[in-house]
């Protein structure tokens, strides 16, 4: 599948996609690489000011390749005007070059009062590098890997200690640079998924085989003992090996990864690498199974979260709901508003988006239910642009798209609208509290909003031809909400 080939090993995409810029022959016009000139041809300048907000960030606005301060501070500008914050990508494979690509653009972003914004996601891989030090050892002293996670072999989890230093020290230069420079951190990501401690697929079955996890873990018979320690250990190498080093200098920085979020203590997705295993604690909603998830966000000592609100192949056949948008709304929803609901006020909520359906299979390759599977539908575009405002409705402070570049014009199109249109509502982002996070079990009227003081922002969309309005508690005081489609819409709470 196309997907599992260009997609999450993101810093391995990240660092192909560099590309050079400077002038063009024939005039004083700037040219930008592909990816960031569409951007720049797709998004709109802003008609309501972003203010001290989060930017919007956007898979193909990254790397703009060797550019002087005058070139950074002028793509900087360009971006910034559309709400967008240009993200450059640390290279550990070449830390003099990746630093002359950075700091120009750091450079300007400080200049400009804007956030400065890195992709280390190359920096953190791989715990799990494939020698016997790392592997699972059987019975008879024989090393061996779980191999069910594709081409990456996944060793113990007990074995990574020795790869924290070598992990850690890769940041250090880095760091070092910009506070050199005088230059802030203000937001580092990383895309680190398929590597170190991982409980899904057949991997407790090899843990259960590895004499160094049952010396570690004597409950290894409860599945969720043993899911909580590999998730402890998982926390560990993500705060020491990458968020420290970070923090320690800049304590203010936004860190965080990929899918790393507080929540309720269940996950209502799966990732293209994960499979569900019969036996193991699951909610079940339909033909859905939600898998028990441990409170791994506060060992990591990150500083956002990043929830992933993506339609998944397989969550088509999950549900029976028509119109089929509801589906992906749904399920969306249950994501979104799950990482709404748990994480602190403090915490800023970043989720990945993404609007074509991620290929990744059928209801039966992620859960154990047989079931017979039709081919998803793509969800429409409305309905996309609806989970987005729901989103903002119900806690997330911004948006990471990601995207594959023949989807980036189309992502860009569909996305950068409403995070525009958002900004007009400002002060209700900034201070306003999420009225609720319910999501509807079957189809009809959804509502989101925000509370700021005795005002009210509100979203209603609807998945039946019922109009008829809909009352809501808020403060403990009744709201009409009447249809009104595509709107937003601001009510007074009454004494």
């Amino acid at each position: 599948m196309k997907y599992l080939n260009n997609v999450f090993f993101c810093g391995i995409v990240v660092l192909s996609a560099i590309f050079q810029t400077g002038y063009a022959d024939d005039s004083k016009k700037m040219t930008w690489p592909e990816p960031i000139q569409l951007v720049l041809d797709t998004a709109k300048p802003l008609q309501f000011d972003r203010g001290q907000r989060l930017p919007l960030y956007l898979w193909p606005a990254m790397n703009p390749g060797k550019v002087d301060d005058a070139q950074a501070e002028e793509l900087v500008r360009l971006l910034d005007e559309r709400g967008v914050g240009l993200v450059c990508s640390w290279n550990h494979g070449n830390i003099d070059e990746s630093l002359a690509e950075c700091l120009p653009v750091a450079r300007a972003q400080k200049k400009l009062g804007l956030r400065v914004n890195i992709n280390a996601s190359s920096l953190i891989y791989s715990f799990c590098d494939g020698t016997d030090e790392t592997a699972h050892i059987d019975e008879n002293g024989k090393p061996f890997f779980d191999e069910t996670f594709g081409p990456k072999t996944m060793g113990c989890p007990f074995r990574l200690e020795h790869r924290i230093a070598p992990i850690r020290e890769r940041f250090q230069p880095f760091v070092d640079a910009y506070h050199k420079e005088g230059l802030p951190l203000d937001f580092v990501f990383t895309d680190w998924e398929i590597d170190g401690p991982l409980e899904w697929n057949r991997a407790y079955d090899a843990s259960k085989r590895c004499k160094v996890c049952r010396e570690h873990i004597p409950q290894i018979d409860d599945f969720l003992a043993y899911q909580d320690a590999l998730r402890q250990i998982r926390s560990r190498l993500q705060r020491v090996a990458y968020a420290e080093p970070i923090l320690e200098t800049f304590p203010k920085v936004l860190v965080g990864n990929y899918a790393v979020y507080p929540h309720n203590g269940w996950r209502y997705w799966y990732d293209y690498f994960e499979r569900y295993v019969d036996g193991q604690p699951a909610l079940h909603d339909q033909k859905a199974h939600y898998r028990h998830w441990s409170n791994d966000f506060e060992g990591t000592g990150f500083t956002f979260a990043m929830p992933v609100v993506y339609p998944w192949s397989w969550t088509w056949n999950w549900y029976d709901f028509e119109p089929g948008d509801y589906r992906w709304f749904y399920n969306g929803l249950l994501v979104g508003g799950n990482a709404g609901r748990h994480t602190p006020n403090n915490i800023p909520i970043i989720p990945f988006v993404h609007w074509h359906t991620v290929d990744v299979g059928t209801c039966e390759e992620a859960t154990p239910s047989p079931a017979k599977s039709a081919k998803a539908e793509q969800m429409s575009e409305w309905a996309y642009q609806e989970i987005l405002w729901h989103l903002l409705l119900r806690g997330s402070d911004t948006f990471f798209l990601w995207c594959t570049a023949e989807e980036n014009a189309k992502e860009v199109e569909l996305l950068h609208p409403v995070w525009a249109a958002a900004q007009e509502y400002g002060g209700f982002l900034e201070r306003g509290t999420p009225i609720c996070f319910d999501v509807p079990s079957k189809p009809g009227p959804v509502i989101s909003g925000l509370r700021m003081g005795n005002r009210v922002l509100v979203r209603r969309t609807d998945f039946t031809d019922d109009k008829k309005p809909v009352s809501i508690q808020v403060a403990g005081k009744t709201l009409e909400i009447p249809a009104a489609p595509g709107q937003c819409r601001i009510f007074e709470i009454k004494d």
